[in-house]
């Protein structure tokens, strides 16, 4: 299997916040014909990395501009279709999903799909009209895994789960690749679900599906929740330590979780998974009520938001330009021991 990464993509300055200037970043992935054709996703950047007004967009491999939250395929399929998983792909064994890259491994910046904006770019999250970081836990150094969402999911925040008893967080559902490769953001990388921790953040259910690069050297011998334990131990006990008190240096509580803090198995993680697909698709066909959800997309069938690309350009067109990086406060780096 081949990866192609073209045009300055930018992996120690993700991870380690150095000044550059940014630079369209084309994301293009060659997988084994057996998986699916090839796929090309291209990212462009537009205002100033480190600031309030950074955007990555989203294009196909011919320059259209989409949603990566709407029109990037859930599933893997062999024709790449934008509703449902091929009829090839019966057994969740064979299934394979997209996900987007928000935050690379051990980087701070807490990146984000912009669910609210038109056609949903990566952006950095805000709050008090600060840019948010997570800070450093000791031992861990910003985020452990390769951290995105599965596009075309849902957690519909006026859906009562019937096991945690709490609404969704209203975004896309979370994954944690758990692969060796530091990924850029923007990639969309095909992974492997493994199973699915359930967080509770401020009373609302917020699933953390736990998977791997299914081009990770690990892939084929990782499978389940208990390969997971067998060939990274300790991963699964740092990632219920990560998540549990990453907003203690914020002032906030620790996190809590549904099913005193066990992983799900496979199983139960794609049934969650197909219930925010689900969520999803009332959501872009007006049977869910959106609230301050931007569905805008180009390809959806049977959605009421689409928009031209004429209409598209004009947005991404419309935000800042590109320029140089603004410096990172030291305080990012620093360390908290609890």
């Amino acid at each position: 299997m081949l990866l192609l990464l073209r045009s300055s993509v930018r992996y120690s300055v993700a991870v380690f916040n150095a000044q550059t200037i940014c630079k369209n970043e084309v994301i293009s992935r060659i997988i084994s014909p057996s998986l699916r054709k090839m796929t090309h996703y291209q990212t462009e950047e537009r205002g100033r990395p480190n600031s309030t007004d950074y955007r990555i967009y989203f294009k196909t491999s011919d320059g259209k501009y989409i949603s990566p939250f709407h029109d990037i395929p859930l599933y893997v399929t062999d024709e790449q279709e934008n509703e449902i998983p091929s009829k090839k792909l019966k057994t969740d064994d064979q299934l394979l999903f997209n996900m987007v890259v928000e935050v690379p491994r051990w980087s701070n910046a807490k990146m984000e799909i912009a669910t609210k904006e038109d056609l949903n770019p990566i952006k950095q999250d805000v709050k008090k009209g600060k840019l948010r970081y997570v800070a450093n836990v000791f031992p861990h150094r910003g985020y452990i895994w390769n951290y995105g969402a599965l596009p075309q999911t849902w957690e519909d925040p006026n859906h009562t789960d019937k096991d945690t008893k709490c609404g969704g967080d209203n975004d896309p559902i979370d994954v944690c690749d758990i692969g060796s490769k530091v990924c850029s953001r923007g990639e969309v990388i095909q992974v492997k679900v493994l199973g699915v921790l359930a967080m509770i953040d401020e009373g609302e259910t917020d699933w953390k599906i736990i998977a791997i690069n299914a081009e990770d050297p690990d892939a084929p011998e990782l499978n389940s929740i208990s390969d997971v334990r067998k060939k990274k131990p300790g991963h699964l006990e740092a990632t219920v330590d990560w998540f549990k008190k990453y907003k203690v240096p914020d002032g906030k509580p620790e996190n809590k979780f549904a099913f005193n803090g066990q992983f799900k198995d496979k199983d139960f993680a794609v049934q969650v998974i197909r219930s925010t697909h689900d969520h999803w698709r009332a959501l872009v066909q007006k049977q869910a009520e959106a609230g301050e959800i931007n569905c805008l997309n180009a390809s959806v069938c049977d959605s009421a938001f689409k928009c031209s690309q004429e209409e598209a350009s004009a947005i991404v067109q419309s935000a800042p330009s590109c320029g140089e990086a603004l410096s990172v406060s030291a305080e990012v780096d620093k360390w908290h021991f609890l």
